[in-house]
């Protein structure tokens, strides 16, 4: 298959970004139309004097609207370097971010606020704190578990481990649901589960935003190293790669940048999973190609299934994890079929 060279391919997809950021910001349920829109923008940038009468138009544009998207771009930009890092880490393409649990272990603490009243003394931070430390937690717990068996860190152990716990973990917060006393407490717990950014404020938006994007340079940086990972543990110790090690600095890499986007915008899933191979058919295997077009594209697809959640049953919301397993389930199925792809590039 023809590899699309990366850096128009790069160039036109920060255009893309910025026209989804643009619509994402314009489009909603409260019909404010596209000129306020703009004006607003300008006037949020620069500092200008908002009407008495637009103060509260201008609140949803640049209160509401704004950080959300922002946010949702962030987000979709974690997952899908997160997405390409760990399907390298344990050579498996059927591989994402939440394969190691850490998601699951970041509902157990988030559902513990929702459901039960945890951490209230935090406020509105609650939430992001709880779901962050207990991904923290639950990324110790796995890695020590997957460690202490015999033959140490192993790609297989890790997915076993962490798909085992992962099970408990769910179980845990199921329990947590079905037991809480509040019907809409519950509601909540669930539209957390499937992912929501409904709840996004310009305060959450910098320690995302720094904590990807720290971690996609690492990545960037030890593309090589992955590239060799991915050929398999004697390869890469052949080509001056130490396996075992990079498997531990990736490990908290990725479970750093996986607990924190999970605290602020819940479970969202099949971004960190299909991401990666799309991006493998449009530039080829190589990390460094990959890791350069993955965050882009993954911050597009999110900003989009976000709007998408806003608008299909305005003025509900749908969870932003139902948009993206609509998208994904069948062009997951579509790569599938494709004679001219192999998974993982193998």
């Amino acid at each position: 298959m023809r590899r699309i060279p990366v850096l128009p391919l790069a160039v036109g997809l920060i255009l893309l970004l910025f026209l989804s950021l643009l619509c994402g910001v314009g489009l909603g349920a409260s019909g404010i139309g596209w000129g306020q829109v703009l004006r607003f923008l300008r006037d949020g940038v620069t500092g200008g004097t908002i009407r008495a009468g637009d103060v509260a138009a201008y609140t949803i544009v640049w209160e509401l609207r704004l950080p959300r998207v922002v946010l949702a771009a962030v987000v979709g930009a974690g997952l899908a370097a997160v997405g390409v890092a760990v399907q390298a880490m344990v050579r498996n393409a059927l591989a994402d971010p939440f394969v190691l649990g850490i998601s699951s272990g970041a509902a157990v603490g988030a559902n513990a606020v929702i459901l039960l009243g945890a951490f209230a003394g935090l406020g509105v931070w609650a939430l992001s704190v709880s779901a962050f430390v207990s991904a923290l937690a639950a990324m110790v717990l796995v890695y020590a578990v997957a460690q202490s068996a015999a033959h140490g860190l192993t790609p297989l152990r890790l997915i076993l481990t962490g798909t085992a716990l992962a099970y408990g973990f769910e179980a845990v917060t199921t329990v947590m649901v079905f037991g809480a006393a509040r019907g809409e407490a519950a509601r909540s717990a669930m539209m957390w589960l499937l992912g929501s950014l409904g709840g996004a404020t310009w305060a959450q938006v910098p320690i995302a935003a720094v904590t990807v994007l720290v971690g996609w340079a690492w990545l960037a940086r030890r593309a090589e190293s992955l590239n060799a990972l991915a050929m398999g543990d004697e390869t890469a110790a052949a080509l001056g790669v130490q396996p075992a090690r990079l498997r531990r600095e990736l490990f908290l890499v990725t479970a750093a940048v996986t607990g924190t986007v999970v605290a602020v915008s819940g479970a969202i899933g099949f971004v960190g999973l299909m991401v990666p191979h799309v991006v493998r058919m449009l530039v080829g295997a190589d990390h460094r190609r990959v890791l350069a077009v993955a965050p882009l594209v993954g911050a597009v697809l999110l900003v989009w299934a976000d709007v998408l959640s806003r608008l299909l049953l305005a003025p509900a919301e749908l969870p932003v994890g139902v948009i993206t397993a609509v998208v994904g389930v069948p062009a997951f199925l579509l790569l599938m079929r494709r004679g001219g792809y192999a998974f993982g590039g193998r």
